[in-house]
């Protein structure tokens, strides 16, 4: 019997150590919740498309992604799901500055970072948010502005100016907007003829500029706070018999798609100002950091540049992510 329970034992030793090691147990997901603002102009989706690529399961991520729509109380609602869902950070792109508060209270009570992506907000507590990485927006526009003071040098001259602006308390409109504002304060000969509202938006931006120029208004420049608003404007210009480039109206744009390159290569577009909308791997950074016990840059600026079609080739423009 001893014999048997030997024999026994030694089996299940050895069957022991032939057993395979227990597989390591995967690691954890980071859970990340992005409200994004809408999906309303070519850079938005380029925008998206940044972030989706990075936050993948494959990079060790699960992604939570709402799209506001253009409403800033649909964002609000995406980030109390976000907090209810406990998850481990918030990617915010704001749709504009105010009215943040509460909501940003809400998920530093929970111990959610919240990263702002693009926009900034306007909060009483900095506190609030971990970090912001997005555009210069106020620098965008007095590169803007500075192009306008070069190409009309003669401050005899009356230059009349039709300002095209984005979404009204957007980080991006108070930025370009200002820039634009400033420079007219300055220059005397310069007429703001009127400002448009166009949402950021191809359709709104063709309805009031379209309406607009039933007048037949003398321009010398068009100030369009978006791509997509400049695609309207030209559209709108050659429907009431502008001409558009050098011996006619001279449109500025921001963000420099490959669309409004290939239309400032050909000349339509004098001015394109780029607005980087790549962040995705610029978020994740902040991410890591976070991970790490790291304080991340309360502030981070992508790099960008300007545009007119002596710096732009069909080459370049087709190599360009965006």
């Amino acid at each position: 019997m001893k014999r048997i329970l030997s024999a026994l034992l030694a089996l299940g030793l050895l069957l022991s150590a032939c057993a395979a090691p227990p597989e390591p147990a995967e690691p954890e997901l980071i859970v990340v919740g992005i409200s994004q603002s809408g999906a309303e102009s070519d850079w938005r989706v380029a925008n998206s498309e940044s972030m989706k690529a990075v936050f993948t399961e494959e990079n060790g991520y699960r992604l939570l992604f709402d799209d506001a729509r253009q409403k800033q109380e649909n964002q609000i609602t995406a980030v109390r799901k976000f907090i209810q869902q406990q998850v481990d950070y918030i990617v915010l792109m704001p749709i504009q500055e105010t009215g943040w508060d509460s909501v940003l209270e809400e998920a530093r009570d929970a111990n959610i970072p919240v990263i702002l992506v693009d926009r900034r907000v306007d909060v009483a507590d900095d506190g609030l948010y971990a970090a912001h990485i997005g555009s210069d927006f106020a620098l965008e526009g007095r590169r803007a502005v500075a192009w306008i003071e070069t190409a009309f040098p003669d401050e005899t001259r009356a230059v009349n100016i039709l300002h095209l602006r984005g979404t009204l308390g957007s980080t991006a409109q108070l930025g370009r907007s200002g820039a634009l504002e400033d420079a007219a304060a300055r220059h005397g000969n310069w007429t703001l003829l009127a400002q448009l509202d166009s949402d950021f938006t191809y359709a709104k931006a063709y309805e009031v500029i379209d309406g607009y120029l039933d007048a037949r208004p003398p321009l010398d420049v068009i100030y369009c706070e978006n791509d997509n608003a400049a695609f309207a404007a030209l559209e709108a210009l050659t429907g009431h018999g502008y001409a558009c480039g050098p011996n006619g109206v001279q449109v500025i744009s921001f963000d420099a798609t490959r669309s409004a390159l290939e239309a400032c290569l050909d000349g339509r577009i004098a001015l394109a100002v780029e607005c980087n909308p790549l962040l995705g791997p610029l978020v994740e950074g902040v991410v890591q950091a976070l991970e790490r016990g790291e304080t991340p840059p309360k502030h981070s600026y992508v790099e960008e540049a300007v545009f007119t079609a002596e710096d732009l080739t069909l080459e370049s423009i087709q190599a360009r992510a965006y």
